[in-house]
């Protein structure tokens, strides 16, 4: 069966009926993990595979793990990562050092992904954050300008990549600026076009060529002051695909999320008119997902292309020692890597 241009969460740490049956009948490309799904390496892993087994092929298995405050995988099952932000303030007083550093952090983080059967991150965070803005982002962020965001950011996707697990570049085209968290509150940003050029725009511009990227819940009035970047296809059209030229595979962020209007039926049917390729869904809530279905239909055309794109990007790696790898991380950065607030004895 095609894949449907959709990706889900599911609601616990195993499936449910409801769940096996309502995927297999859905058929979505790609599935998501949260930390409710997250509990031991073993229970993981027969997850994934039940996950799997529902769609009757090797789907795409997501996960938010940035390192910092946005990580589904803790201690002491799991490593613990600095925020971006130590890594840019390192960057900035070891510029060589810096890169080796958020290289060999994502190489690591691939690693125990793919150990689990996880082969998408949601990292890098590409937004540049302005004084003011709402701390949804704020130390997942390399640093304050385009410049060092984009030069990280692209030492991260190059670690996740030779690790065998793929990058998705986030939140297209930038949600440094926000000032509510998208999570609870639409988002709107008045800065003019060509201040957003310069800024906001520059590091997706710099990757445009990564193979995934995960769109901003955020209105920009100099471009379409009716619709967030999700659901308007002047945004997508013009300014991700076009200024920004990112031509991988485009998923929503997740249209559960408050910042959008209307209800979750509406909200897929819009994103994907707009330009969505694939439209994300996290909570595992049942009765969300099925309207998410009913919108979300095939994927197909330029989208499928985009996503078997994607798909080939990914490559067996070659094996590490990733405790020795990990102690020499912490050994490179010192007190950048910051021990105590990642909760580390």
């Amino acid at each position: 069966m095609a894949a449907s241009a959709a990706i889900y969460g599911c609601s616990g740490l195993t499936l449910t009926d409801d769940e096996k049956r309502f995927f297999s009948e859905a058929s979505p490309w790609g599935f998501i993990l949260f930390a409710r799904n997250c509990q031991s390496p073993g229970q993981i892993r027969a997850l994934i595979a039940a996950l799997r087994e529902s769609v009757g092929r090797e789907a795409p298995i997501l996960i938010d793990q940035e390192g910092g405050r946005v990580a589904r995988l803790r201690p002491p099952q799991w490593r613990a990562y600095p925020p971006g932000r130590n890594y840019g303030a390192f960057y900035a007083a070891h510029p060589d050092k810096g890169l080796e550093a958020v290289k060999r952090g994502a190489r690591l983080i691939a690693s125990e992904l793919l150990d689990l059967g996880i082969n998408v991150d949601c990292l890098p965070v590409l937004d540049v954050p302005v004084p003011g803005a709402h701390d949804v982002i704020g130390d997942r962020a390399y640093g304050i300008t385009p410049a060092p965001v984009a030069t990280l950011g692209r030492a991260a996707a190059l670690g996740l990549l030779e690790g065998g697990v793929l990058p998705v570049i986030k939140h297209i085209p930038g949600h440094g600026r926000a000032g509510v968290d998208s999570h609870l509150s639409l988002p709107v940003v008045e800065t003019p076009l060509d201040q957003l050029r310069v800024s906001d725009f520059a590091p997706f511009k710099a990757l445009n060529d990564l193979p995934l990227a995960m769109t901003a819940h955020v209105v920009y009035t100099a471009l379409d002051p009716a619709q967030p970047a999700t659901t308007s296809a002047i945004v997508i059209k013009e300014i991700i695909r076009g200024e920004i030229g990112f031509g991988g595979l485009l998923m929503s962020d997740d249209v559960s999320m408050q910042a959008l209007a209307g209800d979750i039926a509406l909200r897929t049917r819009a994103s994907l008119k707009a330009g969505c390729d694939v439209a994300l869904h996290c909570n595992g809530k049942m009765d969300e997902m099925r309207a998410v279905a009913g919108e979300a239909g095939t994927l197909n055309g330029e989208s499928a292309r985009r996503a078997d794109a994607a798909l080939a990007a990914l490559t067996t790696p070659d094996p590490i020692d990733a405790a020795a790898e990990y102690q020499r991380l912490q050994s490179l950065m010192g007190d950048f890597f910051d021990r105590t607030s990642l909760g580390i004895s």
